[in-house]
């Protein structure tokens, strides 16, 4: 059974830092490719970026440059490092997995964390 488990929301004003965590349990191997996403109300789920096994990186242009993605493998955790926000971030974000890191759309994704929530102001 594949859990992902999302922490480190809270709410921030504008031009603040978080640091999101995601734990994944239950993978008989390790997954190729995870990756954050967000969803506003109202609005669609979008890609935030993801990271492959080699560390490949891909990031959603309204983050390039503020926020990286990263992992510890002895841990199991994806890490978002969320620099200079802005009130455009708020938004649940949620990790997710899938085999290979061939597009940040979040309609390819399987396994889905619960969220968390990152509001600011």
């Amino acid at each position: 059974h594949v859990q992902l488990v999302e922490s480190g929301g809270g709410a921030v004003q504008s031009g603040g830092s978080l640091r999101l965590s995601c734990v994944a349990s239950g993978y008989t191997g390790r997954p190729v490719c995870m990756g954050w996403f967000r969803q506003a109300p109202g609005k669609e789920r979008e890609g935030v970026a993801i990271i492959d096994s080699d560390g490949n990186t891909v990031y959603a242009d309204s983050v390039k440059g503020r926020f990286t993605i990263s992992k510890d493998n002895a841990k199991n955790t994806l890490y978002l490092q969320m620099n200079s926000l802005k009130a455009g971030d708020t938004a649940m974000y949620y990790c997710a997995t899938r085999r290979y890191c061939t597009t940040i759309s979040p309609a390819a994704f399987g396994n889905w964390g619960q969220g968390t929530q990152v509001t600011v102001s």
